[in-house]
């Protein structure tokens, strides 16, 4: 199965929202993970409830550090929040240039929660056409 890690700065917001969604949806066809950068405390608060909202479980959720990713990586998702990963190995990278809504009223949340849903559906297509094999 691919493994897939999605990576932001304090993985406490759009890359545990990638990462709920790839759960979600692709659980058959992916192993979903997300780290940071930095350390943070907990997810924000918002983002587990705009994912909640939608009734995709994220009692997995918490932020993690990139040290705890596997070394064997078969693609690696950047959220748009300039992070370099040049310690973790994976097959392929690609930055998705997401804009971060900490801070924001909720419909920020929901407008950048809808963004990540269709490039994790689009992601999950490219997966099961075999462009990561």
């Amino acid at each position: 199965m691919i493994k897939v890690a999605f990576v932001c700065v304090h993985n406490s917001c759009r890359s545990i929202m990638a990462e709920g969604f790839l759960r979600h949806l692709g659980n058959d066809v992916a192993i979903s993970m997300s780290a940071g950068t930095e350390t943070y405390d907990k997810p924000k608060p918002m983002a587990i409830e705009v994912m909640t909202d939608l009734g995709i479980d994220m009692s997995f959720s918490s932020s993690k550090l990139i040290d705890t990713l596997p070394e064997d990586l078969d693609v690696l998702i950047t959220m748009g929040c300039g992070v370099e990963c040049p310690a973790v190995s994976a097959r392929y990278r690609e930055d998705w240039g997401l804009t971060d809504p900490s801070g924001g009223p909720k419909e920020d949340f929901i407008e950048t929660r809808n963004l990540i849903e269709v490039k994790v559906k689009e992601l999950i297509k490219r997966i099961q056409d075999g462009a990561f094999n």
